[in-house]
């Protein structure tokens, strides 16, 4: 099973094309942690307070409307190679990743290991100017999962449902919403398995044994959901790296299904 994985770059891809003029670095961390020190040219994009949960047709099109001028306000294009970066592989980074590739970018990256793979590049506080223009991506909809789509998948029995959210959450524990529990039939995983020791993704070749353990399969579609689409969106590229090729990412996740009173939803219990 071959691995789909030319969104991910290391730090040596990073040292070779540092100073490809198509390049555009973006830092997705918390604005403290990079006016404290970023890759020289990098933008700044912190995913986090942008954020939607309503999947309806409407709330996908203000999505939309809204990633397509964030884009646009930070210089992206369609030609460039946009490179997402964090401290390490995390869910800043592909959820940026992911959103770009929704939005139709063609070449969004993340650098695997962030900036602890990182060891020679000295961190600055400048930030260099560049031009906003206008983001000429047509998205990508087989990206993303909507409430409407989950749902009717559940009911035709045509995908399979990962949850990524922690254990706390999957078994209520801890409610992040009106109601607490899961989406029935999901199967669960914490997104953090996904990574090594470093903060890195694990190979392919780990992720896939993980994933046959779990009872996913290759050939299924897939769609993992969290809380809000940002640790989903990391499952979504951990999927990818092992050679899955049919994922979406329900972005509206348990911030949308788990505050409505309209949506099935099954309850778990830890084995004592």
């Amino acid at each position: 099973m071959a691995s789909n994985a030319d969104f991910l770059v290391e730090a040596r891809w990073f040292s070779e094309h540092r100073a490809d003029p198509n390049l555009v670095i973006v830092d997705t961390r918390a604005p403290k942690d990079f006016w404290t020190g970023h890759l020289a040219g990098a933008r700044h994009f912190d995913p986090f307070p942008f954020h939607y949960s309503e999947s309806s047709e409407r709330g996908i099109n203000e999505f939309k409307d809204q990633l397509r001028w964030i884009f646009s306000a930070l210089g992206i294009t369609t030609r460039h190679t946009a490179l997402c970066y964090e401290n390490d592989s995390g869910m800043r980074a592909t959820r940026v990743a992911w959103a770009l590739e929704w939005m139709g970018h063609p070449n969004a990256k993340i650098l695997d290991g962030g900036l602890k793979a990182i060891t020679a590049e000295k961190l600055v506080t400048d930030v260099k100017p560049f031009a906003p223009v206008a983001y000429d991506g047509t998205p990508v909809d087989d990206a993303s999962a909507s409430l409407g789509y989950v749902v009717s998948r559940i009911a035709n029995g045509d995908a399979q449902i990962f949850d990524v959210r922690s254990d706390a959450e999957y078994y209520s524990e801890r409610v992040r919403a009106k109601h607490g529990g899961a989406i029935p039939g999901a199967i669960h995983l914490d997104w953090t398995a996904s990574q090594d020791a470093s903060g890195a993704f694990k190979s392919p070749a780990e992720l896939r044994e993980q994933f046959a353990r779990l009872g996913l399969h290759p050939e299924a579609e897939v769609i993992p959901y969290c809380q809000g689409g940002y640790r989903a969106a990391h499952a979504y590229y951990a999927l990818k790296l092992a050679g899955f090729s049919r994922v979406r990412n329900y972005w509206g996740s348990w911030g949308e299904w788990g505050n409505r009173d309209d949506t099935p939803i099954e309850h778990h219990r830890r084995k004592k």
